[in-house]
């Protein structure tokens, strides 16, 4: 790693923000997709339970499905960046059983939500409402 970072901090003296070379932040994007074959280098970031027991759904997860107004699962398909025919291969299924596992009234049987869940990297009780 380079030495020439710089921080910018924050009104209480805390640093918020770093500038970096752009070569190394090219670098870190290029390690970015966590699709990748090399997950070794991943670090799994515990999933703590709500007060009453829930999972907790990334905020960019709830953003998507107000902001593009679709389901949690296609939600997480897309924060994954994933197309459903992405998702039919890897799960055996057909890209019309992911479309309508999507749909917003739907709920996918137990099995189905376990395999999104490998695919989405959660757990599925994260998949469900």
């Amino acid at each position: 790693m380079s030495l020439n970072h710089r921080y910018i901090n924050n009104p209480e003296g805390q640093p918020e923000f770093i500038i970096l070379p752009i070569a190394e932040y090219e670098n870190l994007l290029m390690k970015a997709s966590p699709f990748d074959e090399d997950l070794a280098e991943w670090e799994d970031i515990p999933i703590e339970a709500t007060e009453d027991g829930g999972e907790l759904i990334p905020n960019d997860v709830v953003n998507i499905m107000f902001e593009q107004d679709v389901s949690l699962l296609a939600a997480w398909r897309v924060y994954r960046n994933l197309s459903q025919a992405d998702v039919a291969e890897r799960t055996g299924l057909t890209q019309s059983a992911i479309s309508q596992a999507e749909r917003k009234e739907s709920k996918p049987q137990k099995k189905t939500r376990e395999k999104l869940a490998k695919i989405y990297q959660c757990k599925p009780e994260q998949l469900e409402l």
